[in-house]
């Protein structure tokens, strides 16, 4: 194994590295059952306290994994606006690759890029209000 969940100083859970990784290397699959943008809209949100709070993937326009149901550990991999790693899609299948050198204890991230329907308001933006620390935050985990 080459990570870990702990709590995490950027949002509740995180995931850490166990050991050091190379530039590239496969962490994990985002897994949990498939389902249409349809049923992802009818299950949200997956806790009414915190709607925001989801562990949807999007695939594609038609696709969503849900990570709640059959995820693993890669659902709790936060987000950064400077991440060291990248969601990667093969033929509908998500693998979390590093973007770069990975320390041992290191929690890993990627730019969630969430994409929201109404217009980027300051009060929308605050909604997905970005925690991750990194000297150039956006603020936001939604793309600008």
């Amino acid at each position: 194994m080459k990570i870990e969940v702990l709590t995490s100083r950027v949002h509740g859970k995180g995931v850490f590295a166990l050991c050091p990784m190379a530039a590239s290397e496969t962490v994990i699959e985002y897994v949990g059952e498939i389902i249409s943008m349809a049923e992802a809209q009818r299950r949200h949100p997956h806790d009414p306290s915190n709607p925001e709070h989801t562990f949807y993937f999007h695939i594609d326009d038609t696709r969503v994994i849900d990570g709640l149901y059959g995820g693993n550990a890669s659902r709790w991999i936060n987000h950064s606006c400077r991440p060291n790693c990248e969601p990667v899609e093969v033929k509908g299948r998500v693998f979390i690759k590093t973007r770069r050198q990975i320390w041992r204890g290191e929690e890993l991230t990627f730019n969630y890029g969430l994409v929201s329907d109404e217009p980027l308001t300051e009060e929308i933006k605050a909604k997905y209000a970005c925690r991750c620390g990194a000297k150039k935050c956006k603020g936001t985990l939604l793309n600008e």
